[in-house]
């Protein structure tokens, strides 16, 4: 388990775009089960959509592969610093199956499926209430600041 404490130090990302709030569960090298709390409060439901606020799915795929960069610095055993970036690489698979709506507790899920020379690819997915909101194949890559 990860509390926001943890999150802080492994991740750059800060508010507003720090999209994951607490780890329930790593499987070392294997698999990450993280939570998002999805409340009116975030500033994109000003514009998306003021007569009926919805997460913008690109925003539910930050969040996945923020939940996925975390499995892949445990999975090295390594924190990133200030010479190191992670990147999104790739979307692959991608579906949406229900919008996601202040209130909804988004959990997040990412099993890693390969890594290799710093390029990680996984097999994602996020629930709100057991039921799927969306699905990918995600790639994301470690690479050094020049």
């Amino acid at each position: 388990m990860m509390d926001i404490h943890k999150i802080l130090k492994q991740l750059p990302h800060r508010y507003p775009f720090l999209l994951v709030d607490r780890v329930l569960a790593i499987d070392k090298g294997k698999s990450i089960r993280a939570v998002k709390n999805v409340t009116i409060n975030e500033p994109f439901f000003q514009g998306h959509f003021p007569h009926r606020p919805v997460m913008p799915g690109v925003l539910m795929l930050e969040a996945l592969a923020q939940a996925a960069a975390l499995l892949s610095f445990d999975a090295l055993g390594a924190s990133p610093d200030d010479q190191m970036i992670y990147y999104f690489a790739g979307m692959d698979a991608v579906r949406f199956r229900r919008p996601v709506e202040p209130g909804d507790q988004l959990i997040l899920e990412a099993e890693l499926v390969r890594m290799k020379a710093g390029v990680f690819k996984f097999k994602a997915r996020a629930l709100v209430d057991d039921e799927l909101a969306v699905e990918a194949e995600l790639t994301c890559a470690v690479r050094k600041i020049a």
